[in-house]
């Protein structure tokens, strides 16, 4: 664990379980009185790690209290989440949730806790739109050539990602899906790898996280052919999204958002949301995200509701047609 007090916060968006709920634990006179923890289910150095970290430093600085990052990482992010699912419900104990349990609600078969059920959302963070790019010599420039020179080689073309179910692999499933493609999933132990893969001519393409596979496309050792979102990036808007080039309802997005144990009274989900979306708005912390290839996102936690909801619908979907399972 690594403990922070600082300056620079994350975006925002909180759920609240209901008033019966939140009653069996009534808040503090006063909070925080002591250190926060907040639970990152993935190792240093990740995506989620440096997200969790600026979160960290801009709500220690908001709450003037410590902030401690624990990373919890393993079995796709489940390890961490169950961790923070059984914390005592007081506000001290928070997990950077994202997309990857999303994922793990219908790609596990024995999860020991419900995304939907033990969780009250706090605030959505952040959320980083994922690049669909090819290898340089694949003769295609844009989605429409994509589905069309998948179509006339069933099989043949290879996408990789940073494991079964991870979003990557989850990702181009959902193109499958939506185009009826035949293209081969090549697993492999971090999309870092299977990146270099792809570079290296050994895989056809890819969905990967924009924040690391911009600056290869940029580079030119990947073709970006479109981003996975419903919007056009600030980072990168000369890439058109999925749906310009003719595909719709391919959304793929890394996003990250602060949830708190079921049960934690009202008033200091309350009290965390607002701090965090008054941090995220600050014109700083705006910029330093989108340099990042991010974007902050501000809020009510009725709004993450419906966000975690339609992830849930949506991924169930893709797992159920993809046939993936993970034990």
């Amino acid at each position: 664990m690594q403990s922070m007090r600082a300056s620079a916060l994350v975006p925002v968006i909180a759920m609240a379980c209901c008033a019966s709920v939140f009653a069996q634990t009534p808040p503090p006179a006063r909070y925080p009185n002591k250190p926060i923890r907040i639970v990152v289910p993935f190792p240093p150095g990740s995506g989620a790690d440096v997200t969790g970290r600026l979160v960290g430093l801009k709500l220690s600085e908001a709450l003037d209290n410590t902030v401690v990052i624990d990373n919890r990482p393993g079995a796709g992010g489940n390890i961490g989440a169950e961790l923070a699912a059984k914390a005592p419900p007081d506000g001290y104990t928070l997990l950077l949730g994202s997309a990857s349990q999303a994922i793990s609600a219908s790609l596990y078969t024995d999860l020991q806790y419900s995304l939907a059920r033990d969780f009250a959302p706090v605030s959505l963070a952040v959320s980083t739109p994922y690049l669909l790019v090819v290898h340089p010599s694949l003769p295609v420039t844009n989605v429409k050539e994509l589905v069309a020179l998948a179509r006339s080689r069933p099989g043949q073309l290879t996408f990789g990602s940073a494991g079964n179910g991870t979003p990557p692999h989850m990702g181009a499933e959902l193109l499958k899906l939506a185009t009826r493609i035949d293209i081969v999933h090549v697993p492999y132990k971090g999309g870092i790898i299977a990146l270099t893969d792809l570079m290296g001519g050994q895989l056809s393409l890819m969905f990967n996280d924009m924040l690391i596979t911009l600056p290869y496309a940029k580079a030119g050792k990947v073709r970006a052919l479109a981003i996975a979102d419903t919007h056009r990036s600030a980072s990168a808007p000369q890439v058109p999204t999925i749906a310009e080039g003719g595909v719709a309802g391919v959304v793929v997005n890394a996003w990250y958002g602060v949830l708190a144990p079921a049960g934690t009274p009202p008033a200091i989900v309350s009290r965390l949301h607002a701090e965090m979306a008054r941090a995220l708005q600050a014109p700083a912390v705006k910029a330093d995200f989108t340099a990042r290839g991010s974007e902050v996102i501000a809020g009510t936690p009725e709004q993450f509701a419906a966000h975690l909801k339609s992830e849930l619908e949506k991924w169930a979907r893709v797992v159920k047609a993809s046939g993936a399972r993970v034990e």
